[in-house]
């Protein structure tokens, strides 16, 4: 994992300037406030929709697949930095209440007094399923068309074409 320092002032002014786009589009759901949604991602494929309720810290290192379909209340907690990608694939189908979550903090309570983040990516293959409420951790993995079953907590990579669920998320079969 990689560390950023997310209290530097220009990391606090550009999560000042997406959190006000997502609060926008959260009161407006409208075509233009989608628009200001997907011009903070580094890319956003054809075709993606996003229900409101969206929120991310940066969006700068988001991208987004063709077909993309983002339910309510999805949190985002990407990086500004490139080591804290999120990659979402093609076809993939984002459940409600979803946290994508590519930021975490140190264990060491000494470490954590220095309010350092630590990053490592998500990566989500295509034509993959997040059930509602599901929580993806830092450094994940989810290969290509998977399913990840409603309140499940992904802290292992999941391999494609496989269904995981649980807190931690377990294969439960194969597809």
């Amino acid at each position: 994992m990689n560390k950023f320092n997310s209290l530097d002032k220009s990391y606090l002014e550009q999560r000042k300037i997406a959190h006000e786009i997502c609060r926008l589009f959260a009161k407006s759901p409208s075509k233009g406030n989608l628009k200001r949604i997907k011009g903070l991602f580094f890319h956003s494929g054809e075709s993606v929709i996003i229900e409101a309720g969206f929120h991310c810290d940066y969006g700068s290192q988001i991208h987004i697949g063709d077909r993309t379909f983002i339910n309510i209340n999805c949190t985002v907690l990407d990086t500004p930095i490139s080591e804290g990608t999120i990659n979402i694939g093609s076809d993939c189908l984002i459940g409600p209440n979803v946290q994508l979550l590519a930021v975490s903090h140190a264990v060491n309570p000494t470490e954590r007094l220095n309010k350092e983040n630590f990053t490592a990516p998500i990566i989500i293959g295509n034509n993959v399923w997040i059930g509602a409420g599901v929580i993806v951790l830092a450094g994940i993995t989810i290969g290509d068309n998977a399913v990840v079953g409603a309140g499940s907590v992904v802290t292992k990579n999941v391999t494609a074409n496989t269904v995981v669920v649980g807190n931690p998320a377990v294969k439960i079969k194969d597809i």
